[in-house]
């Protein structure tokens, strides 16, 4: 047992309610600009779309247990990185894409599937990877991690909040119009801001063991944005559509991860540090590439 796996953060059960409620409250915002139209992208890009989920959901996942067994992390920190792996894209992903000239509505409909099957595939790999080895099985063995709790976690965090959205924006196509920017813009810096304020209060923990997860949330998320990449470029999509896929499979919803940590792990310090490095870093990264990919025109944009 590692030093950093019995750390737990300061988190009140008062401030786990308020994170959860905020999330919900970011992924409602989010989904005031989605479509229930967007599941039907899959018939005009379907392997496209097949890509991006096997690499949100496969490949990266693979991506994680590889880097575990080749840099032997503790096993918070290992296990950190299986559920951030595990996670639905990221909120930005649609943003990044339309940022980097590549094929928004692909991503929009990758997202869309996404959150639909983090569902089943969220508890999956982490119980499935996480049982693969025996220092993160130790830790879901003593947590006794439910599956079904999870399943039921994602349905409130993620599934009924973003199916509202939806919702509301079909039945007032015109408020959801005027408001998913606003809104959307207001839910993201109170979650920023939280967040904020819970590295303040773990700021002594985060500063002394951020430097462990640096390397680890670095190469998984460079490799899952070259995963993403080079899948679609080996099944012959255009550039338009590699570059939607990539930031799909590289951008991970590190938040919702935040809180999984926090409402089955007891805001396990190797597991939090990851989450919420990842939260900063990937935004980072794909802010980067996005400005690259953006001085040059994707071929076969159309």
């Amino acid at each position: 047992m590692h030093e950093i796996d019995l750390v737990r953060l300061n988190f009140s059960p008062a401030s786990l309610v308020a994170l959860n409620f905020i999330l919900a409250f970011v992924l409602f915002g989010v989904a005031l600009d989605m479509r229930f139209e967007d599941f039907k992208g899959i018939k005009t890009a379907p392997l496209a779309t097949l890509i991006g989920l096997l690499g949100q959901f496969v490949m990266l996942p693979a991506v994680a247990y590889l880097l575990v067994l080749l840099l032997e992390p503790a096993p918070s920190i290992a296990l950190g990185m299986m559920l951030v792996a595990a996670c639905p894209g990221g909120n930005i992903s649609n943003f990044l894409t339309h940022f980097a000239r590549g094929n928004t509505a692909l991503s929009i409909t990758i997202s869309a599937f996404s959150t639909i099957g983090s569902l089943f595939f969220t508890p999956f790999n982490i119980a499935f990877w996480g049982s693969l080895h025996p220092g993160t099985a130790q830790i879901l063995h003593a947590v006794s991690l439910s599956p079904m709790e999870v399943v039921l976690a994602i349905v409130f965090l993620l599934g009924i909040p973003a199916a509202s959205g939806m919702a509301v924006a079909k039945r007032y196509p015109r408020f959801a119009e005027r408001a998913h920017k606003p809104f959307k813009i207001l839910s993201l810096i109170v979650f920023g801001l939280f967040i904020v304020g819970a590295l303040a209060a773990n700021w002594k923990y985060f500063i002394e063991y951020v430097g462990r997860v640096v390397l680890v949330v670095f190469l998984m998320n460079g490799l899952g944005l070259l995963v993403g990449y080079w899948s679609a470029r080996a099944v012959g999509l255009s550039e338009y559509d590699r570059r939607a896929v990539s930031m799909e499979v590289g951008i991970q919803n590190s938040g919702f991860g935040l809180v999984l940590v926090f409402d089955f792990f007891n805001g396990m310090g190797g597991m939090a540090i990851v989450a919420a490095w990842w939260g900063i870093w990937h935004i980072l990264s794909g802010l980067a590439l996005a400005s690259l990919w953006r001085r040059r025109t994707p071929v076969a944009a159309g």
